[in-house]
């Protein structure tokens, strides 16, 4: 049962302190970085040179650790009902740096394999779950605009680590890197999280959406709170857009991290350099930014399955133009595409849950979602890995992924907001 330490706010703001929300809940994306894979990648060069480790060994260990942490992530959602997102958001980040500190400290294929799940679990895993269920406590009618200023976090975190992380080996070496990032969680991002957290608007005396309080007992306002139903997980289950949405949002965590995972061998393989590869990743975030705002915007307007049907068609065109990128040019337009893309899909497959299923139990179905989506994000490197061993290439992997956007942006259409009945 979750229940706040203290009956107000811990600041007195001028605003709605569900922004203040949002603010935490953008650091935690942020913060979640340590343990994705653009972040983790950069270590990988230096584990198999210091280690004396195949490349097969340290990408099996990598995907192995994900899957069980994708498993294991479904208990962080029920967690996260029990307890609310201010405690889970204060563990989850304490254990991300003990996770750190452990890789800092790595010794052998054993460690780096705990290693791995640790930073997976609770980063990529936990600290991108919990804010995702806990925005949507604190907004309904502008939920899309919330979530789309939560996901700069997501985007500095993709941007700016990938950087930081080669800076910091050169300077430092990778085991004082790890270090530091621990450091940094215990420092910053776990006081925050614990003082300024607070899981819904009512521990504070507010409503969604920051309806003034002393229009409360209007009824345009109560109708926010009362309105909204909220479904368990079992009821949830029960319905057939529930495992369409299920299959849609695995189908970006397999295809994006498979293109990510092998991006340097395809640039390569098409004559191009890995700093081709870096410029795209960059691309991706610079231009992904700025489009959530639109689409946090759009989906606050516009049926969310549509909106998800014209993500998967972005998906479909992105691998097109892959297939077809030839030059430094093409993978500018690659890297745009794939940005507008990026940005659609950073919203849409977090509002899809709280919208179709409500609040109360987000934790659970949310937590069961990101499950299946670590899960495909294990699997994702594996197919591209065996197609370039059979083929000697990467083109015959992506004319197979170009089939799995297209049946989800199928399934999406199909899959409109489920009517709630006893």
């Amino acid at each position: 049962m979750k229940k706040p330490i203290r009956s107000e706010a811990p600041v007195s703001t001028p605003f709605y302190y569900g922004w203040m929300i949002v603010a935490v809940a953008g650091l935690s994306m942020f913060f979640s970085g340590p343990g994705q894979t653009y972040s983790i990648s950069i270590f990988i060069e230096h584990y198999i040179s210091d280690f004396d480790y195949s490349r097969s060994l340290v990408s099996g260990l990598y995907s192995s650790a994900t899957l069980c942490a994708g498993l294991t992530l479904f208990l962080v959602g029920r967690l996260v009902d029990r307890w609310g997102q201010r405690t889970m958001m204060t563990i989850a980040g304490s254990l991300l740096a003990v996770a750190c500190f452990w890789n800092a400290f790595m010794a052998g294929a054993i460690m780096m394999f705990l290693g791995f799940f640790m930073l997976r679990l609770f980063g990529q895993g936990s600290l991108t779950l919990i804010p995702n269920t806990l925005v949507p406590q604190w907004f309904i009618g502008k939920r899309g605009r919330a979530l789309s200023v939560m996901a700069i976090g997501g985007f500095a975190s993709s941007a700016l680590l990938p950087i930081l992380n080669s800076w910091l080996i050169d300077a430092t070496g990778w085991r004082m890197t790890w270090t530091i990032w621990g450091l940094l969680l215990l420092i910053v991002f776990v006081p925050i999280a614990y003082y300024f957290v607070r899981n819904q608007p009512k521990d504070v005396g507010e409503i969604p959406d920051g309806t003034p309080k002393d229009l409360q007992n209007d009824q345009e306002s109560s109708t926010i709170e009362v309105n909204e139903i909220s479904w368990t997980l079992k009821e949830a289950m029960s319905t057939k857009a529930f495992w369409l949405i299920l299959f849609c949002v695995s189908v970006p965590a397999l295809v994006n991290t498979g293109v990510t995972f092998h991006l340097v061998s395809i640039a390569e393989g098409k004559g191009l350099g890995d700093s081709v590869a870096a410029l795209v990743l960059s691309m991706m975030a610079i231009i992904g930014f700025p489009v959530t705002f639109l689409v946090g915007y759009l989906v606050d307007r516009v049926p969310v399955h549509y909106v998800l049907a014209i993500t998967f068609g972005g998906h479909v065109i992105a691998l097109l133009v892959l297939l077809q990128v030839s030059s430094w040019t093409g993978a500018v337009i690659y890297g745009v595409v794939w940005g507008i893309v990026n940005g659609f899909e950073r919203i849409v497959l977090s509002i899809v849950w709280p919208n179709y299923f409500g609040r109360e139990h987000l934790g659970s179905i949310k937590g069961l979602a990101q499950t299946v989506m670590v899960l495909g994000s294990a699997f994702g490197p594996l197919p591209f890995g065996i197609f370039y061993d059979w083929f000697g290439g990467y083109q015959e992997i992506l004319w197979v992924m170009i089939s799995l956007p297209l049946l989800a942006a199928i399934f999406s259409l199909l899959s409109p907001k489920p009517s709630y009945s006893n």
